[in-house]
């Protein structure tokens, strides 16, 4: 479900960072793009980008700031959204209540610095959702939690995204969620939300696509996504699927979508590069090109069970940046068998 917990990680910072330069490619040689820029929105591609642009947002914000994160162990993250409350900004903040463990530190500053804090609705198996919305009028869909030991090690991506219908819906299922309301959630623009239809959407573009489908996956679990994968390698799409295998965890997935033909690159060393992002990028280089970016993973619980946000668009600038890093992330890995 999540990635090792920082809490319980044997090394410090310092040492995750010398273990990645002895034991996987480093951050440089897997990122040549850091950002990209399009109609729907604004790309950045972690880890080269970095979190500068979120904390910036942070403090740029002049009326509210509405938070949803699966874990949260960033302190400059939290002085940031304590600084905001401090000069009135109404700064809220939904920790996922499973993670407590994870999240605890942050709760108890956040509730001590003037930030609206609450734990997620039992309703949903996770939140594992990770946004933030500035001032009703933007949003960051991210891939990833706002946990510093990992910046410098995992494929993540962070959407910034301004579509008003967008950002409506967002702010919208967050009031009921902060609440513990019963919501129906709007897709706006482009939002895909679990547990509402994001199975069917990710289904619909796997299942609509024509030449090539490239898949961040972190975990594969869900068995209709595999077999909708394994349909369109059969019908002679390209499918590629970049991803973790920690353990030998997704041998068995694996091994079932190579035999119809998907091409599998994986990671798998627990303090080096991790492949945390969640794309289907589909039909690269066609007029119709479309990509998924978001915190679903492929498994019935983040699917069907969790509250979790992710969005489908097609800008051109976008899907580069993605095609940018999952080449390189594909060529570095480890190619199955």
């Amino acid at each position: 479900m999540t990635r090792r917990s920082p809490l319980a990680a044997a090394c410090s910072v310092a040492c995750l960072a010398a273990l990645v330069l002895a034991n996987s490619p480093s951050a440089a040689a897997q990122s040549r793009i850091t950002s990209a820029s399009g109609a729907s929105g604004r790309l950045f591609v972690e880890p080269g980008a970095g979190f500068s642009p979120v904390y910036d947002l942070i403090k740029a914000a002049r009326h509210s700031i509405d938070v949803v994160m699966y874990e949260f162990a960033d302190t400059t993250a939290e002085r940031d959204l304590a600084a905001a409350a401090g000069r009135g900004v109404l700064v809220r903040v939904i920790l996922d209540n499973t993670e407590r463990d994870v999240n605890s530190h942050a709760y108890s500053y956040f509730r001590s610095h003037g930030v609206k804090v609450v734990w997620s609705s039992p309703s949903f198996r996770y939140t594992h959702q990770k946004t933030l919305v500035f001032d009703g009028s933007q949003a960051v869909i991210m891939t990833a939690n706002l946990t510093s030991a990992y910046y410098s090690t995992s494929r993540e991506f962070l959407v910034l995204d301004s579509s008003r219908a967008d950002v409506t819906a967002i702010t919208a299922v967050f009031n009921a969620d902060f609440a513990q309301r019963a919501v129906r959630p709007s897709d706006g623009s482009d939002l895909v939300w679990s547990p509402t239809d994001a199975q069917a959407e990710l289904l619909g573009l796997v299942n609509g696509a024509t030449s090539s489908l490239r898949v961040y996956s972190e975990e594969m679990g869900d068995t209709a996504v595999e077999d909708a994968l394994i349909r369109a390698a059969e019908r002679g799409l390209d499918v590629q699927v970049c991803g973790e295998n920690e353990a030998g965890e997704y041998d068995g997935a694996f091994a079932r979508l190579a035999r119809a033909g998907v091409h599998i690159s994986y990671y798998s060393s627990p303090t080096g590069f991790y492949i945390h992002g969640k794309v289907i990028e589909a039909d690269y280089g066609t007029p119709h090109a479309k990509v998924f970016i978001g915190s679903e993973n492929f498994s019935s619980t983040s699917l069907n069970h969790n509250r979790e946000l992710g969005l489908i668009i097609s800008d051109p600038a976008i899907l580069s940046a993605i095609a940018d890093s999952f080449a390189a992330d594909f060529r570095n890995g480890t190619h199955w068998p």
